[in-house]
């Protein structure tokens, strides 16, 4: 996948923002901490974020992005649907660290939002007639199936868990 120039730049505040969360307490880290391990001035964080918040958003958006783009097909039967979810929580374990530094820093919040606004947005344009409340229920068993796994490590396999998930969501 490639990367627009504006893009780089907001990779590199990530990466900055991400590393200095594995040296310091998040709350201690400055937007000027995080420029200047950027190696871009202060005037293009806020081109490109309000709030330290914001990247750690645009590290979930990026990440989406990814696996968005590889997904090629409309889930149709359940053998689809556990491969999706495989592929999602792979993309979860890949990312391990830059996930366990945003609990560390109690910012999961920010997943929880994420997810609940793309499971919304998902429903209103694949699944028009589902009930409103249905995206909230997806979000929220990914959110806090993915936390419990994360606080173990995520030691458990893809397998097993995407097993769990399609089956709850089939009932069996």
């Amino acid at each position: 996948m490639e990367f627009a120039p504006e893009d780089y730049t907001r990779h590199y505040i990530m990466q900055a923002l991400f590393k200095l969360m594995s040296e310091n307490e998040y709350e201690k880290i400055s937007v000027k901490d995080i420029v200047e391990k950027a190696g871009v001035g202060r005037a293009t964080f806020y081109r490109y974020f309000k709030c330290k918040e914001d990247v750690i958003v645009y590290y979930f958006d990026h990440n989406t992005q990814k696996f968005i783009f590889s997904q090629r097909y409309f889930p149709r039967c359940k053998d689809d649907y556990i491969k999706t979810v495989k592929s999602v929580l792979t993309t979860f374990k890949e990312n391990i660290k830059p996930f366990k530094l945003i609990r560390k820093a109690r910012l999961e919040y920010l997943y929880l939002d994420y997810l609940n606004k793309n499971f919304v947005t998902t429903f209103e344009n694949d699944y028009p007639d589902s009930e409103k409340y249905t995206p909230y229920i997806y979000a929220g068993m990914l959110f806090n199936l993915s936390m419990a796994w994360l606080d173990n490590d995520c030691n458990d396999t893809v397998d097993n868990l995407a097993k769990i998930i399609v089956n709850a969501i089939y009932f069996e």
